[in-house]
This record gives structure tokens, sequence and C-alpha cells, in this order.
């Protein structure tokens, strides 16, 4: 019955224009229920949820005592490097912003990607428009010249930012001892034997057609330096198969102690607005819709990461179910939502 009920709703969102290559996945461990949609190793870029991998392994290096989450970023990268990242009241607030900060986007730095910079337009529209890439000392400098949110850990405030996210990958680097990249393949890749799964970087756009294609509404993207430029906040390519392991790592004690996982999902702050079902913990997403969104039937929460590309991981604890997939399609953003909504309300 279940098994109906999800291909009757992967076919409607299979329908809409510019849906290209909707991959699922979904397996419930309690009682040992398991679907695919789509090609397994087929692999797709995850976009955002990578920053569950760089959590993931800061929280590794927190674990070996190497790192604490109360440690100020300016202690690894340098003052000069946090300089100027966030000013409130002619004060730089810099060179206090902690590891836990970032993780949290609690941090008040800039967001690179989406946030307007002061001639009007952001990094997205820019790939949008024509394929470039950027490096991390350009990617820092438009940090600079937006407007900060707020002083680090004002109470109640968080705001979304890539930014904080590539700050953490290079804290990686220096506390592995490697890049970032060898960090993801020694810690992760391959302990968990994810062979599909790999960092999509300048050496490897030759690799771009292999991965399935994006869609923004009905065209195909075709942006390899832009995404290569986005290593430790955007930059892996997976398949669902790789995606649902990684989850019950994260989630399973695999990774590091589960007692860190409750410190992570301790606390919620709304990262967009309160009409936005998203919150975050520490270097965790929520998907959560309230009652007074949806008055008729209650959504279980979910724990894990989705990315602008249409990409989902989620974990229902409610459930006891995981989620993996893409629609690999950008507009409307809603629309790997709506379909997390449907299957959760199918168990």
């Amino acid at each position: 019955m279940q098994m109906t009920k999800l291909e009757r709703i992967a076919a409607g969102y299979a329908l809409p224009p510019g849906v290209a290559g909707l991959s699922l996945a979904i397996e419930q461990r309690s009682t040992g229920f398991s679907w695919r949609l789509g090609d397994e190793q087929r692999p797709y870029f995850i976009a955002s949820i990578t920053k569950l991998f760089t959590a993931a392994l800061i929280v590794q290096l927190c674990e070996e005592h190497k790192l604490t989450l109360g440690a100020r970023a300016s202690d690894l990268l340098g003052c000069e490097m946090m300089a100027g990242l966030n000013i409130q009241g002619g004060h730089d607030f810099g060179s206090q912003v902690t590891i836990g900060e970032l993780l949290a986007h609690t941090s008040g730095i800039p967001d690179y990607f989406e946030q307007r910079r002061p001639d009007g337009e952001t990094v997205l529209a820019d790939l949008l428009k024509a394929d470039r890439g950027w490096n991390f000392e350009e990617l820092l400098s438009i940090s600079r010249s937006m407007k900060a949110r707020f002083a680090p850990s004002t109470p109640g405030k968080a705001f979304y930012s890539d930014t904080n996210y590539m700050l953490l990958g290079r804290i990686v680097e220096i506390l592995a001892g490697c890049s970032y990249e060898n960090a993801l393949r020694n810690r992760i890749f391959q302990p968990l034997a994810l062979k599909d799964t790999w960092l999509f970087t300048p050496a490897t756009l030759d690799r771009y057609s292999d991965v399935t294609a994006v869609m923004y509404r009905n065209t195909p993207l075709h942006t390899p330096k832009a995404l290569a430029s986005f290593a430790a906040e955007g930059a892996i390519v997976s398949t669902m198969r790789d995606q649902i392991r990684f989850l019950r790592a994260f989630i399973g004690g695999e990774l590091f102690p589960q007692t860190s996982l409750m410190g992570m999902t301790a606390q919620w702050r709304s990262i967009f607005s309160p009409f936005v079902p998203l919150s975050y913990g520490i270097g965790v997403m929520r998907f959560s819709i309230p009652r007074w969104q949806s008055p008729f039937f209650r959504v279980p929460a979910m724990i894990g990461h989705s990315g602008v590309f249409g990409t989902m991981l989620f974990y229902v604890p409610d459930r006891d179910l995981y989620i993996a997939g893409t629609v690999n399609q950008m507009v409307p953003r809603s629309l790997a939502y709506r379909l997390l909504v449907r299957i959760a309300l199918t168990f």
C-alpha cells in the first residue's frame, strides 16, 4: 500500500516542466521498509547538504580535542581573515566569532551567495547568467562588502550564510592537516564506503557532464566553474544510495557520538523568517511546519539538510524514516519540501 502511494506521489512530481532525474530513496529501519525511484548510482549535486558533511568533520575534530565550539575562529584563521566580516555600530566583531556560531548561523556574517551586494546583484544571479569561478579570497571580499545582520550570538537571531561554512572548510584543512577534499575522503567517504560520492573541484570540471543536469525552470544549468568554487558549503556530488548511508551514520553515531548529535539538536533558531519552516541547530537543519500553517494534519518534524537544487536529506524521528533525493529543479524552492511532506504523511 505504501509503495503504491509513493509511486503515485512520485508520478505527480515528475510531471512539472523542467524536473530532470527525479530520484528518491526512502528507508524505515524499524520495519525494514525500503523504496527507491530512479537509478541508485546516478550522481547529482547535493548543494548545501554538503554542510552536513562539513559539520560532521568539525564535530569529529571537537571529539578529538583539537577544537571546541567556543573557540574563536580568528585563533585558527587569524584576525586579518576575520576582519570586516561583522561590523556593527562601528565595532568589528569579526575576531570574536566562534566555531559554534559559524556552525549555527548565529555569527551574523553576511551570505556571499544570495545576499545582495552593494551593486544590487548576487552571486547566485551571476552564475545563472554565465558560468564563472570565484576563489576563497574573492568570496570573502564579497562578504566584507555586505552589511552584517547582527552581532554574534544576538539572542534569538540566526541568519543562513554560506560564508560561515566556507570558513569552517578552511578550519578543517588547518586542523586535519590536509585539503578539505582529503579530509572528506579519509574521514567520511572511505570509512562509510561512499564509493559514488566526491567533491566537485576545479580539477574535476571534466566530470560535470557525468552528473545529472540541474534545471532552472526549463533550462539546464551549465555552471561547472561556479559549483567548483563552493567546496565546504555546497560542492559535493553523491547518489541517493550514498546519501542514505551517510545520513544513517550521521544520526546513528558512526561518525561521532550520539551525545554530540543531542547537543547539535537541542536548540533551534529560525534562519529565514517565521513564515519559512526551516530552522537551524548546530550544523543541522530542521524542517518543521507549525500547526497554524497546517491546521488539518500534523506534519512530523524532520532533521537533516536541503539544497538549492531541490535536494533533500532528512530523518523523521517520529517515523524512524530516512529520506534522500532530488528534484533537480531550482524553481520553485518549495517543490522539494512539498514532496517531503507528502512522503512523511504516507507513513
